[in-house]
């Protein structure tokens, strides 16, 4: 019974929401690939095997509301949402890499702080740095919800507010 109700929970995720185009698939598979090539084997292959990519919301993210997310990520199903803004806004793979390496995060249990954290801890060895992308929407985003969540991680510098990983 417990079987059938995940089971059913699962099916309810997948038909009240859209798969990804062929383009978008491609986007995903090339962001993965940066993140495996960066050495988050185990991160890369959740991502390229065992997630079902939505381009939608389903029933349940509709409910909870993501209206600022590049993505939404359903534990325990491996069911991960990417929105408009993630294929819009990340102005490359490694970008669109950093995104999912985050939800990777979720995919393995982490809450949002954590996975703000462990993302933005690894964030460098993806290749998105600040000298590269401080400029992007996307990375000034994460910044400021990492910030907002970890704030221990921007206590360095002169002013007492800068990156410390950096």
């Amino acid at each position: 019974m417990t079987l059938a109700l995940v089971l059913a929970c699962f099916m309810s995720l997948l038909v009240t929401s859209e798969g990804l185009d062929y383009d978008q698939r491609q986007a995903v598979a090339d962001a993965t690939t940066v993140i495996e090539k960066a050495g988050f084997s185990k991160e890369a292959f959740v991502l390229g095997n065992l997630v079902r990519y939505r381009g939608t919301d389903n029933w349940w993210n509709q409910y909870v509301g993501h209206q600022s997310a590049y993505a939404a990520t359903n534990f325990p199903f491996e069911v991960v949402t990417l929105y408009p803004a993630f294929f819009e806004l990340a102005v490359d793979d490694t970008e669109r890499a950093a995104i999912l390496l985050h939800e990777s995060y979720h995919l393995f249990g982490a809450g949002e702080e954590a996975a703000l954290q462990r993302a933005w801890l690894e964030k460098a060895r993806l290749g998105w740095t600040a000298d590269e992308y401080s400029q992007s929407r996307v990375w000034k985003n994460t910044r400021e919800w990492t910030a907002g969540s970890v704030p221990g991680l921007f206590t360095c510098g002169t002013d007492g507010h800068s990156d410390c990983v950096e």
